[in-house]
């Protein structure tokens, strides 16, 4: 990245002139550039330094890694409520065990570690290197983030033993998968259209966006535990949300990584062969 050299008069050391390298990338319009490469340093080019360093970044993440965490928390009464009851059926005649029951705890136990792994990945991120401009891709963001959580206020509704088990599977496939694609992720993690590096490891050899196809399919199979119109029109929404993310995040990646055009003419967005 070219370099210019920034002179700031008496903020130096014993109050000389001090020389300070800025990339050139983050000196906009309001910068003033004298003789010699020497530029005014404006309040924009500062707050844009700013922006770019691991503090501000712990900064940004901690509203959602907080909720994460409050998340996980209201959810550890029941899954130990449900661990003690698949315990008690062990102990006394574990032939009756419900499926339902194990699954359910499975698709808890998922969900857990899915929001540690959240949690433990966003704290640990790499600092973005382009995200996206504007108020339409953040709101886009937050909006397929959150709107499925609505699908739990919803009230609970009665459904047949082989309808809840679909849903149970579809809870577990998709968070598994969801949790594989975090961890290949890893520190490239963002709710936000960022691009701080490009992975093509893991599943996403074979598709750019795992980890929405993951939540998709989890959230879908949350949708059918409380099967009603009001449920489906979150489910569609999330989904309408969650492609507009994807064109979004593909924009700023193709910007930050001149190759990931290639990358996209070999690979699907979600289902190989489909689409």
């Amino acid at each position: 990245m070219p370099m210019l050299q920034i002179h700031r008069p008496g903020r130096g050391l014993a109050g000389r002139g001090e020389k300070r390298q800025y990339p050139t990338d983050i000196i906009n319009v309001g910068s003033s550039v004298h003789p010699g490469g020497d530029v005014d340093y404006s309040l924009a080019d500062r707050l844009e330094v700013i922006r770019r360093t691991k503090l501000y970044d712990l900064f940004a993440a901690a509203p959602l890694v907080a909720w994460l965490l409050f998340s996980a928390v209201q959810m550890v009464p029941s899954v130990a409520e449900q661990i003690a009851l698949v315990k008690l059926f062990v102990q006394t005649d574990s032939s009756v065990l419900p499926a339902a029951l194990v699954l359910s705890l499975v698709a808890k136990v998922c969900t857990l570690i899915f929001l540690a792994v959240l949690v433990m990945m966003f704290a640990l991120r790499r600092v973005p290197q382009r995200f996206a401009l504007g108020f339409y891709p953040r709101f886009v963001a937050v909006a397929g983030t959150v709107i499925s959580v609505g699908i739990v206020w919803l009230p609970p509704r009665e459904l047949s033993s082989s309808l809840y088990l679909v849903s149970l599977l579809l809870t577990i496939g998709g968070t598994a998968f969801a949790v594989c694609a975090v961890l290949v992720l890893a520190r490239s993690i963002s709710v936000m259209p960022e691009a701080r590096r490009l992975i093509t490891s893991g599943p996403y050899t074979l598709i750019r966006h795992p980890l929405y196809l993951g939540e998709m399919v989890a959230t879908a199979g949350l949708a059918l535990q409380y099967l009603m119109p009001w449920a489906l029109l979150l489910l569609g929404l999330h989904c309408i949300f969650q492609f507009e993310r994807m064109r979004n995040e593909e924009r700023i990646l193709l910007q930050a990584f001149p190759h990931y055009r290639d990358y996209m003419a070999d690979t699907a967005r979600l289902v190989p062969g489909v689409y």
